[in-house]
């Protein structure tokens, strides 16, 4: 249990930060003063640069929540003192020198690469396919449709971008592992969590828990805030 004045959430690939709708309106009526983050998925240092500057108008202590990508993220911007937890739902938890992509490529397969589209600019979209069957499997068919036409397009310099000093070393951390996910592979998922000697729960959920199980992204950051 940590002392938080403000909880900040970072939305990962692919999304923005409407991604929290469900998460926001349940911390606010629990009393715990939450905001989105909206970063531009262009490069891990823009992102990074982005959510610095949410740490720095927020009230403090800070514990910063960050979602698929967004785990990357606040994995390199943890470290602002004015940060004390960090909890990844369902992301990547990258060590120094470690990209998202990286990570990724060193984990088993699942279904990304199939249905992950590059553009002429260097980003990466999904299909309508891959959003209903990969990315939000247990969305209803309207949440799928308005996911897939809300996706924020991820640049391959983001996912490429490495850590350079993990916050998870010097902060307490706490995990949701998504069992059903197809977009980070569930044993990446526990690889990843333990190595950062996170506080873990499993959650039967695809890899959008914050839209699909919102209750239990709440509870655990209940849980490391007590």
């Amino acid at each position: 249990m940590i002392q938080v004045s403000t909880v900040i959430l970072v939305h990962g690939a692919w999304a923005n930060a409407s991604a929290w709708t469900k998460v926001l309106p349940m911390l606010e009526a629990a009393g715990i003063k939450a905001l989105a983050a909206q970063i531009p998925l262009t490069s891990l240092p823009d992102d990074d640069a982005t959510l610095r500057r949410a740490i720095a108008l927020a009230q403090r202590p800070v514990l910063l929540v960050g979602h698929s990508y967004g785990g990357a993220v606040i994995t390199e911007a943890g470290l602002d003192p004015r940060v004390v937890g960090l909890v990844y739902v369902a992301a990547f938890a990258p060590g120094a020198g470690e990209s998202a992509g990286i990570l990724a490529a060193g984990g088993p397969p699942t279904r990304l690469r199939d249905v992950a589209r590059p553009d002429d600019q260097g980003f990466l979209i999904l299909t309508r396919e891959g959003v209903a069957e990969v990315f939000a499997q247990d969305l209803t068919d309207a949440e799928k449709a308005l996911a897939y036409a809300t996706q924020g397009p991820l640049a391959v310099a983001a996912l490429n971008g490495e850590v350079t000093n993990p916050a998870w070393r010097t902060r307490p951390s706490w995990y949701l592992r998504a069992t059903e996910d197809r977009v980070i592979h569930p044993s990446l998922q526990e690889t990843m969590a333990k190595r950062i000697g996170a506080t873990t729960i499993d959650v039967a959920s695809s890899h959008v828990p914050m839209l699909s199980h919102p209750d239990a992204v709440v509870g655990l950051i209940h849980q490391a805030i007590g």
